[in-house]
């Protein structure tokens, strides 16, 4: 009896699990956050897309992927170390296969072995290098900027998105700029959806992207989000740099089966990689091995163990055949007889596997028996229609990609509350210390140099602190804006007004919480239109600080060489601008410098404003002198040029300083520090 009693309360109990199990699948089939859910809801519906390299041998400039002012800082003329031969090496020898739709190729080998120059060639992005011989066929066509451009999706190694935006809103804004203009407000709409539901981002698609400083969604959230930019425009073709760097391992397998979901919804799909975990090695179709830039395997990866078994290389049990291989084939530089004899085994293995592929069009290396094992995916009913890839699209003109950025920047801006706030303390504070500093001089007035070293002091001291904030985001921003210019998601145009007007808001609010208080409080002249002239012309001092912090952050490569540059050329400014030193007695080259000095123009502007036309009272002892003011600017020399020329005159430097940062960014390549 006890018997039969305890076999069905095994058996409810099985039912019961089952039950809680299947609900569960429900749910997660639902929130499309599972990863076990293998249905496509966003696949490439145009032609099948093939990926050849023909014979191909690339050679790399070593000297190149010095950055120009690391070779200064040792003392080496830059376009002088790249005509050095001995700096030369050859990244790539006689690589040659053929990738179809439908499969994901991982390259793997250890540091150095020629995957990044690899991808460099595909993605027509030779930084440096040169192509002796050989060739890239995309769809059976030579490869050319525009063909790539048009076909292959390239995600890079580091993630760069706005970190105040969320995972929604970061597709959003690029959809608007990246998809043809034939696509209607509802049809981006549902292209963000259909890439948020691909990607199993359902669930942190109203969260923060986030980054270093800014709490945000998880590391592999963040990466797939950089595949989702990518993953917009449909293409056929997807290349991704290492995609699983900086991950955990639970983490790189989840997004890896991503990749591999990806590449079953007829896409092909190119990923490189240091030593993948065996989990992950099973999920790729094909797997290219490489060493010192030649091919040691090229073919299957379940076919992988069977083809160094054998040549003689067995995996041992219960060993990672990505690990086992790649240390097998890896260059050790310990000693000169260790790379010696590492080297010729490379070569022995890399001259084996090219006899044994001869005679194969794709040059794969195929088991005699066995067939790659398929996945069978379940399939959205609804799939996007999707043109060649080889027709071009009319993508959004320059006012919709100025609007988009526009709206871009200002929304990630004044999303960051604390840096906003911090901001906005630092103008009041300045304001109230010296406006503190010279307040209760209600009966008696202040003295003419102190008068002057106040107004010297409101045109010079908060500039100061634009400098380090503008060139600071600048350089934050700069990898993203190299990228999606090396994109062409748009031109040096848009972004240029879109940086310039965008950050107008922040620019009145914080010139407007500096001003204010501070013109009041030190009882300067109490009149509308004097308050109004002296507003404005701190308004345009501040401005032409930030166009020269623009300026030096396109202009140099480093935030360590932008401030450098700014705070030298600011501080020449402010030592010529007429109140340490009399303009007069400077010599010629201090002269030429104050000519262009925006703290000179703003200091005599700010003296005319509340000296000129107004009877300046002057007590020695009992004798008291009425001095008309005009004649006290005009013997500090800040009297020269009439006020509405000063206007003009700092309206003009900015103009030269905005003219500068729009040359930097047509002309100089916004590489950062990681990207050379």
């Amino acid at each position: 009896m006890s018997r039969v009693m305890t076999e069905k309360t095994t058996e409810e109990t099985r039912l019961w699990n089952g039950a809680i199990l299947q609900d569960a699948s429900g749910l997660q089939d639902i929130l499309f956050s599972s990863e076990s859910d293998n249905s496509l809801y966003f696949t490439y519906s145009g032609q099948s897309n093939t990926l050849e390299v023909r014979d191909l041998t690339y050679q790399v400039d070593i000297a190149s992927q010095v950055p120009w002012f690391e070779q200064l800082a040792q003392f080496k003329i830059p376009w002088r170390s790249h005509s050095n031969r001995d700096s030369c090496d050859l990244g790539i020898q006689n690589l040659s296969f053929k990738v179809r739709s439908g499969q994901m190729l991982a390259i793997i080998g250890s540091s150095g072995c020629g995957r990044a120059s690899l991808l460099d060639v595909i993605t027509g992005r030779d930084h440096g290098g040169k192509i002796k011989s050989g060739q890239i066929w995309i769809n059976g066509q030579p490869s050319t900027p525009q063909l790539m451009r048009k076909c292959v999706a390239h995600v890079r190694q580091h993630d760069q998105l706005l970190p105040n935006l969320t995972v929604r809103e970061t597709l959003a804004f690029i959809a608007q700029i990246r998809l043809p203009r034939s696509f209607s407000q509802a049809q981006r709409d549902k292209r963000v959806e259909d890439v948020i539901a691909e990607l199993r981002l359902r669930q942190c698609a109203n969260t923060r992207v986030g980054n270093t400083y800014v709490r945000g969604v998880s590391g592999g959230e963040r990466r797939r989000v950089s595949i989702g930019v990518q993953l917009l425009w449909n293409p056929g073709i997807l290349i991704l740099d290492e995609p699983t760097s900086g991950l955990d391992s639970f983490t790189a397998h989840n997004l890896v089966r991503t990749l591999s979901r990806l590449a079953k919804g007829n896409r092909l799909v190119l990923i490189s990689l240091h030593q993948p975990r065996s989990d992950i090695f099973k999920l790729f179709d094909l797997v290219l091995l490489m060493t010192s830039g030649t091919p040691i395997y090229l073919g299957a990866a379940q076919h992988m163990v069977q083809y160094f078994t054998e040549i003689g290389y067995p995996c041992p049990r219960y060993s990672n055949p990505a690990d086992f291989y790649v240390d097998l084939t890896s260059i050790d530089r310990r000693s000169k007889e260790q790379e010696m004899a590492t080297v010729e085994k490379a070569r022995s293995l890399a001259a084996l596997f090219l006899e044994k592929v001869q005679g194969f069009d794709d040059f794969l290396w195929k088991a005699e028996t066995k067939e790659l094992d398929r996945v069978t995916y379940a399939v959205s009913q609804t799939l996007p229609q999707d043109t060649d890839c080889g027709v071009a699209a009319k993508m959004p003109g320059i006012i919709q990609q100025f609007t988009t950025l526009v709206r871009r920047q200002i929304s990630n801006d004044f999303r960051d509350l604390p840096t906003m706030l911090i901001h906005g303390a630092e103008a009041c504070l300045m304001s109230l210390i010296i406006g503190f500093l010279y307040y209760g001089h209600d009966t008696k007035p202040l003295s003419f140099m102190d008068t002057a070293a106040l107004l010297f002091m409101i045109g010079a001291l908060i500039p100061f602190n634009v400098i380090l904030d503008v060139v600071s985001k600048c350089h934050s921003e700069r990898s993203m804006l190299y990228y999606e210019l090396e994109d062409g998601l748009y031109t040096a145009g848009p972004y240029f007004f879109a940086k310039v007007l965008g950050e107008l808001p922040e620019h009145c609010a914080y010139v407007i919480i500096y001003g204010m208080p501070i013109y009041w409080l030190t009882n300067l002249r109490p009149v509308p239109e004097l308050f109004f002239l002296h507003f404005m012309l701190v308004w345009l001092v501040v401005f032409c600080c930030r166009t020269m912090a623009l300026a030096a952050s396109a202009l140099l490569p480093t935030f360590h060489m932008s401030s450098f540059f700014c705070n030298a050329l600011y501080n020449s400014f402010y030592l010529t601008a007429g109140f340490m030193i009399n303009l007069e007695n400077l010599w010629t080259v201090p002269a030429w410098i104050s000519k262009v000095s925006f703290l000179r123009w703003c200091f005599a502007g700010l003296m005319q404003i509340q000296f000129n036309g107004y009877l300046y009272t002057w007590q020695i002892g009992n004798l008291t002198f009425s001095v008309p003011g005009d004649k006290m600017t005009t013997t500090m020399d800040l009297n020269s040029h009439p006020l509405y020329a000063i206007y003009l005159i700092v309206i003009g430097i900015s103009c030269g300083f905005l003219f500068l940062y729009y040359l930097s960014l047509r002309f100089i390549k916004q590489k950062s520090i990681q990207d050379w």
